[in-house]
């Protein structure tokens, strides 16, 4: 019975959902210990096509419980850091998208929870920050790594020298987000993106996703190989024979078997 979050499965999707809506979700060890035991779950589960991830109440994650880490020693900070971030790669390679739902705060560690997702959609209410500097330390869950490839270096910096807060319509504006919607329809929003994805064929997408995620950190020409051997994969498939022969008859919707 875990304690800090809820996981639901619904055919094809999972979400999983902070949910200490009393302490705004915030981020300790017993929470790292939950989501690293969910994605056991989500690695094993082969039916899976998506993950949803979002929070209860005002936050999706609003960062590090500092009360737990105030009196760490330079070790067991470098343990707390090390440990997130192992758990936030584990999700960044998951081989199924991830889409974050931000519906409001995402502070600190919550942001870089989103970050580590494929796609975020923020309700109109969300807030986002790397606000640590103010506290007298950096962000220490991949924040300085994942901002600056998402937005570039110099609004990286300017956003995590100055701790700034900033909108879901800013963050929209600088490539953060991939849509801001009211926070009514936030959920039915994501939802309706992940079925969108999950309708298609699980190895192209999961392809595409290693292909563009493993492409970033090479050369435009090593690159390019990545992506001749993603796609010669799905060869080996059924789908594919599935949804080409499927498109020469002119058949609609066609159901991947994910094989």
């Amino acid at each position: 019975m875990m304690k800090t979050m809820l996981f639901e499965k619904s055919e094809h999707i999972a979400t999983i959902t902070f949910n200490r809506p009393e302490m705004l979700n915030v981020v300790n060890h017993e929470v790292l210990e939950e989501l690293s035991d969910v994605l056991d779950q989500v690695e094993q589960d082969e039916s899976l096509r998506v993950l949803l991830i979002t929070g209860n109440g005002k936050a999706f994650v609003a960062g590090a419980d500092i009360k737990s880490i105030v009196d760490l020693s330079v070790l067991e900070a470098k343990l707390f850091s090390r440990k997130a971030n192992v758990i936030l790669s584990r999700m960044e390679k998951l081989m199924i998208p991830v889409i974050a739902a931000v519906n409001g705060y995402a502070l600190g560690g919550g942001f870089e929870i989103a970050m580590a997702c494929d796609l975020r959609i923020a309700s109109d209410k969300a807030v986002f920050a790397l606000p640590e500097v103010k506290l007298g330390i950096m962000p220490g869950f991949g924040g300085t790594q994942r901002l600056s490839r998402l937005v570039g270096p110099s609004i990286a910096k300017e956003m995590i020298f100055t701790g700034r807060n900033i909108t879901a319509d800013d963050a929209k504006s600088i490539g953060l987000v991939n849509q801001v919607c009211s926070s009514e329809d936030l959920l039915t929003e994501a939802k309706r993106l992940a079925n969108k994805i999950a309708k298609n064929a699980p190895v192209g997408v999961s392809q595409s996703k290693l292909a563009i995620d493993k492409g970033l950190a090479l050369d435009i020409s090593a690159a390019l190989d990545v992506e001749i051997e993603a796609f010669s994969v799905c060869f080996a498939t059924e789908d594919q024979k599935l949804g080409m022969r499927g498109f020469i008859n002119k058949e609609k919707d066609i159901i991947f078997k994910n094989s």
